[in-house]
């Protein structure tokens, strides 16, 4: 299944309105803070960050602003628009659902003025609005490909799908192991804090609580990591989008690690933070991995199998190789010429004019 170009372009109108909006905020904060390395101390943690105003963003927002900026070319260009347009508008929605609840709690009274919660708020229902017209679009602007010379969407190969599930199953599975930790040790007045936002809890004004972000994260996770084992087409664009996030929260966490110089003194510290360090760079190497096996192109999905690397005239078999000698069934006189016939081609038994046999296929991956 492709996307038709009408989908194409509505996808693209809304990944762009979503960029665009991500992108305000942040220009706002930067504005705010008064020096843009004080908003990216106060998005990596530092305890130290101290900027003028509190800063109604995260580094989940930058990641989102990545994110939608790659939807819009992916909307355009590749050969998986649907399942790209689908998976972003999902994760949209997911991380701006919070929003309803928090933007207009009285915890935010004294953190943000009524004129700024008013626009995130308003902001909020309008990103959900686009979240959902992005799933509809890439679920109903699919169609059969008119002809064989079109892209068809590209499944993960082998070793991806290997890779994908080991790094990305790991990160899920500690994700959930760090929250349940944090029920068992957080006191009952904290914990629901920790899910829906509150004074205990505070975030940033479009930000999801971290407990929210948190599950939403490792579930992510542990779909994609069965998906691209299963070889399924929205495995690569899902993919990279928990990769984005994965990798910028580690990078983050290491460099808040350096920062505060947990790193030079590893040994003295507890075990908890020790295993804090560690996470930071496990999802700092599962991101970088999942990015690096999934942005390589996969396998084109025919029905459900691969359409193979055969160039224009030849067959595309599910065969490892292809004899002239074999008859083409779709009759003489269409495909690769046969020996002794007649038609276009070189000529029987081979000469100094004779073109090169076809190229092995490359290796997939």
């Amino acid at each position: 299944m492709i996307l038709t170009r009408g989908a194409r372009v509505t996808g693209a109108v809304l990944s762009a309105v979503l960029a665009l909006m991500v992108a305000g905020w942040i220009v706002r904060d930067v504005r705010a803070a008064g020096d843009p390395l004080d908003l990216l101390r106060y998005w990596a943690g530092y305890m130290d960050a101290r900027p003028e105003e509190p800063p109604a963003t995260l580094q989940t927002d930058a990641v989102l602003l990545v994110v939608h900026v790659c939807a819009i070319f992916a909307a355009l260009r590749s050969s998986v628009a649907a399942s790209t347009l689908v998976v972003t508008g999902l994760v949209t929605c997911v991380l701006r659902l919070p929003g309803i609840w928090t933007i207009g709690a009285s915890w935010t009274d004294d953190r943000y003025g009524d004129e700024l919660r008013t626009r995130a708020l308003v902001g909020t229902f309008v990103a959900l609005a686009a979240g959902l017209a992005l799933i509809v679009t890439g679920a109903a602007g699919r169609r059969q490909p008119a002809d064989s010379y079109a892209r068809l969407p590209t499944r993960p190969g082998q070793g991806a799908g290997v890779t994908t599930f080991l790094v990305f199953g790991a990160s899920g599975a500690v994700m959930i192991a760090w929250e349940v930790r944090q029920f068992l040790t957080l006191p009952s007045a904290l914990y629901p804090d920790w899910f829906t936002g509150g004074r205990l809890v505070p975030t940033g004004l479009t930000a999801a609580p971290p407990g929210w972000s948190s599950l939403a994260l490792a579930a992510l996770s542990l779909v994609v990591a069965w998906t691209a084992l299963l070889r399924a087409v929205h495995a690569r664009p899902l993919g990279m989008i928990v990769a984005g996030f994965l990798l910028v929260s580690g990078a983050t966490g290491i460099a808040r690690a350096f920062h505060h110089r947990m790193t030079e003194r590893f040994g003295d510290l507890v075990a908890e933070q020790q295993l804090i360090v560690l996470t930071s760079f496990l999802f700092a190497f599962a991101g970088a991995a999942g990015l690096l096996a999934l942005a390589r192109r996969g396998f084109e999905d025919a029905n459900g199998r691969d359409r193979g690397y055969g160039g224009y005239g030849y067959p595309q078999t599910d065969a490892q190789g292809y004899s002239p000698s074999q008859t083409d069934a779709r009759g003489p006189g269409y495909g690769y010429p046969q020996p002794g016939g007649p038609g276009y081609g070189h000529p029987p038994g081979g000469g100094a004019g004779s073109p090169p046999p076809p190229a092995s296929p490359p290796p997939g991956w």
